[in-house]
């Protein structure tokens, strides 16, 4: 078989493939689904006191509805790569944007709060989708040299919905002049959060007619030709297409339609499977989300006025973009494991610090304070810990996800790790408020203890996938 491998540029890296401006074209139309999934998972961050006042519940009912976006998500997750084998990456994309469109559209009108959990229900569905299926289609479409990065388009856009739900919200704030429940041309505030997550559906289902179908899956479906068309978009002329379709035919001849049988082994799942349920429940189990959907109420808990508290969860979501570009830098250069050490130490260290200055906290209903010291280290150890995480555990876990599990389990193992990942979520989200009235440093101390669990996982059984091709993965 003629070798596929490009020569390298000075200084030992490969060349850039001449359409690499398309791949980039093509992998953030696929990332548009990871926009959606921070958008619509952080934008209920700026209705959570609305929801409570508005509908008078206790801090369990509202984690059930802030959360009930995770349970459809954990379904849509585990459903996904079983959709995608069988109709196809883009068909599940588009898919994804009717269902967000709805659910936006939904959650902006409810009639009553079991009507809200519902539409959030429906939109947890899109978001686990798109979980799945934007990582496994970049991988497929990318150059194996530039794989790493560009599958880290997905946590990119994942941050960049965070961040513009926050200036939305923070917008939206500005114009019910600080009142979450103020109106705006007949609806509160916190419905046009909640609402305009349909014009980004929209575009997403736009862009998805404009790009190709993975090449694996047109191959999967006897489509060679046009297998070998999508590769002639996407890679450097110096590579040898018949040579890598015939290895990609090769790979999938050795495969059957993955299923859940498939990943058993000894003691339940093989251990490559494992490893992708430990690396997704731990990304969730730091306590992530806690700022992302909770940050607004959160400053406010320990004093901070609402309209900084806002402003503390939009510069949250820059400092994310901030870590995201730099692991996007180096996750290529590095490679997985030393980014992902790093961000644990310093994720350990931070939610360490937070969880002392939490400890100050005093007073009880809306005379709640803490000291101005605690404060400013509160605030800086929350922002340090959303930099070390992004830089890391964000990106990286996407991008082992989309690369470390043989080609004969990738869809269904993509799966069960990415449902893990919601079910972890869930768990986060739904205990949050309970923890926070118990004692918030404890919260902390909890979050903190899985972080530094999360350093022994990774030097014990995470692999170094860096610059292998997905077809090397056994």
């Amino acid at each position: 078989m003629t070798s596929t491998a490009q020569s390298p540029r000075p200084g030992g890296k490969p060349p850039l493939p001449e359409h690499f401006g398309h791949v980039i074209f093509i992998t953030a139309s696929a990332a548009m689904g990871g926009f959606l999934f921070g958008y619509d998972s952080s934008v209920i961050n700026g209705a959570v006191q609305a929801i409570r006042d508005r509908y008078d519940i206790g801090s369990g009912e509202l984690a059930q509805v802030i959360a009930a976006a995770l349970i459809g998500s954990a379904i849509g997750a585990a459903t996904a790569g079983r959709i995608a084998d069988r109709i196809g990456r883009i068909r599940c994309m588009q898919i994804s944007a009717v269902v967000f469109t709805i659910s936006a559209v939904g959650s902006a009108l409810p009639f009553a709060l079991w009507d809200l959990a519902m539409w959030r229900v429906i939109g947890g569905f899109a978001i686990g989708m798109a979980s799945v299926i934007g990582p496994a289609y970049i991988a497929e479409v990318s150059p194996p040299a530039y794989r790493g990065r560009l599958t880290s388009f997905q946590q990119a856009a994942i941050v960049l919905g965070i961040a513009v739900s926050q200036l939305v919200n923070y917008g939206i704030l500005n114009i019910a002049d600080g009142d979450q429940r103020g109106d705006i041309g007949g609806l509160e505030a916190w419905q046009w959060m909640l609402g305009v997550m349909v014009v980004p559906a929209i575009l997403y289902g736009v862009l998805s007619f404009l790009i190709p179908e993975s090449p694996r899956y047109l191959i999967s479906v006897g489509r060679s030709g046009a297998a070998k068309d999508v590769l002639a978009e996407v890679e450097d002329k110096s590579v040898d297409l018949d040579a890598r379709v015939e290895e990609i035919e090769l790979n999938l001849r050795k495969e059957h339609k993955p299923t859940f049988k498939d990943l058993l082994g000894r003691v339940g799942f093989l251990p490559v499977v494992w490893i992708g349920i430990g690396l997704s429940a731990l990304q969730q189990l730091v306590g992530i989300n806690v700022i992302f959907y909770y940050s607004a109420s959160l400053w406010q808990s320990v004093g901070i006025d609402p309209t900084s508290s806002f402003f503390y969860s939009f510069t949250s979501s820059i400092v994310n973009i901030i870590g995201t570009v730099i692991a996007m830098l180096f996750v290529d250069r590095i490679g997985r494991r030393p980014l992902l050490l790093i961000g644990s130490v310093g994720m350990t260290l931070s939610l360490g610090l937070a969880s002392w200055a939490f400890s100050y906290k005093s007073g009880s209903g809306t005379n709640i304070s803490i000291p101005n010291a605690q404060g400013t280290v509160a605030l800086a150890a929350a922002h340090s810990f959303v930099l070390f995480f992004a830089l890391s555990w964000g990106v990286v876990v996407w991008v082992l996800l989309g690369e470390m599990f043989p080609g004969r389990l990738r869809a269904a193992a993509l799966g069960v790790a990415a449902s893990a990942q919601w079910i972890a979520n869930w768990a986060v989200t739904a205990s949050f408020p309970t923890l926070s009235d118990w004692d918030l440093s404890g919260a902390y101390v909890i979050y903190s203890a899985f972080a530094l669990l999360s350093i022994f996982f990774v030097l014990k059984w995470v692999p170094e996938t860096k610059g292998k091709a997905l077809e090397e993965m056994g």
